[in-house]
């Protein structure tokens, strides 16, 4: 008998980046393997922070099924510039959206609610009540500590602590939590001491990313040494050092760096670098070139503020990785992506907020192709050991059985 399962969450196809990618991926693979699915979500926007021309005429209520999973969502309020504000009346919106959506879920064993946005924990958890069913939260970001380590708000005031209070009261009213990094489980142990919880991360698909059977992609087709940067331009990288980083390098020769993406800060980092020849903007590729935009690079580089720690774990260091080329990676050194650089033996992790060690690695790099090809080749060995999308995919199916089953 297929068992049946409601994911709650923000982001869900067709959104191909971070969550709505892995969300879907998810449910996709539940529909194959004798799992009936409903996805309570809103109108694609991310990373573009606008509603996809796709869906722009759709009614607010919104029905449709793809690739057999039954979606419901609701056209929630996307602002243009999201500060923080707006990014609170976003999801307040979502929530009232969702709200109404629930009641359209007839029967489900399992509420499956995808945070960031805790609220869907609350949502989910009246549905769960309603259906006889049990309630299971996947943090992919602790969005509270993330804002408050970006310096999206100021200081931790009362409004903040009364969210930490809400966050941990919802968390622990769960019957099984799970999150995607080691550090992370820290994080939400000290939250939830006694809470159920697994380590089930987010994955790779090494059979889509081949760097060995790829098209050289014509945002990186020059016979410079390219460095890429590519993924959501938001608030919780540094920008402000990669700025240093682009002005150093500009210095030198044959050497071009490709910035892909979209978010609430790419209007202020391209007016930031206009007097650079050495650096280029294009919007996101269609995920079908995907593999030919990473495996094109000489470089992928990820710039974090050295405040975040342990409330995200980015995963396009695993699609980079997987890509077999370097990665130079910056942020603090007791987070997670420094852990797993260190030990793939993929490139260079760096804390410093001088430009000189991480021009110098370029330089180096760019000098020894054989050092490249090394990094190259212990990067994709190591995400494939480690982060094969069908062995964790394999592993929440299991997991969503033995909690509908105890």
């Amino acid at each position: 008998m297929r068992k049946k399962i409601t994911i709650i969450g923000i982001n869900y196809f067709p959104e191909d980046t971070a969550i709505g990618l892995y969300t879907t991926q998810l449910a996709q693979h539940l529909v194959q393997n004798n799992f009936d699915v409903d996805v309570i979500t809103g109108f694609p926007y991310y990373p573009a922070w606008r509603i996809s021309e796709a869906y722009k005429s759709k009614s607010r209520f919104y029905q449709e099924t793809i690739n057999g999973v039954n979606i419901y969502r609701y056209k929630q309020y996307v602002p243009k510039k999201p500060s923080f504000l707006k990014r609170i009346i976003h999801l307040i919106d979502f929530s009232v959206g969702t709200f109404f959506n629930i009641f359209k879920v007839k029967n489900t064993d399992l509420v499956l609610c995808v945070v960031p946005f805790i609220g869907s924990v609350f949502i989910g958890k009246i549905l769960a009540k309603l259906r006889g069913a049990k309630l299971w939260v996947h943090v992919q970001d602790f969005e509270f500590d993330a804002a408050t380590d970006s310096n999206l708000v100021g200081n931790k005031n009362i409004i903040f602590r009364t969210l930490f209070w809400i966050e941990r009261k919802l968390l622990g009213s769960a019957n099984f939590v799970s999150t995607i990094s080691v550090s992370m489980i820290k994080k939400l142990e000290n939250k939830v001491p006694n809470i159920d919880n697994k380590l089930l991360s987010n994955w790779v698909d090494a059979n889509f990313i081949q760097p060995n059977n790829y098209t050289t992609h014509k945002y990186l087709n020059s016979s410079k040494f390219k460095i890429l940067y590519s993924g959501n331009i938001g608030e919780k990288q540094d920008w402000d050092l990669f700025i240093k980083f682009a002005k150093e390098l500009e210095q030198k020769e044959n050497i071009e760096i490709i910035v892909v993406g979209n978010g609430s800060k790419r209007i202020w980092l391209e007016e930031s670098l206009l007097d650079l020849e050495n650096i280029r903007f294009y919007s996101p590729v269609p995920y079908n070139e995907l593999s030919n935009l990473l495996c094109s690079a000489d470089l992928h580089v990820l710039f974090q503020k050295i405040d975040v720690i342990d409330t995200v774990m980015p995963s396009k260091i695993l699609a980079m990785m997987s890509s077999s080329k370097t990665s130079l990676i910056t942020g603090n050194m007791q987070s997670e992506v420094s852990s797993i650089i260190k030990k793939s033996k993929s490139g260079m992790y760096f804390d410093s907020q001088d430009c000189k060690p991480l021009v110098d690695f370029v330089l180096k790099l760019k000098s020894n192709k054989e050092l490249q090809k090394e990094f190259g080749k212990s990067a994709r060995a190591y995400v494939i050991e480690n982060y094969s999308k069908s062995q964790i995919l394999e592993e929440f199916r299991l997991e969503a059985l033995k909690l509908i089953e105890s």
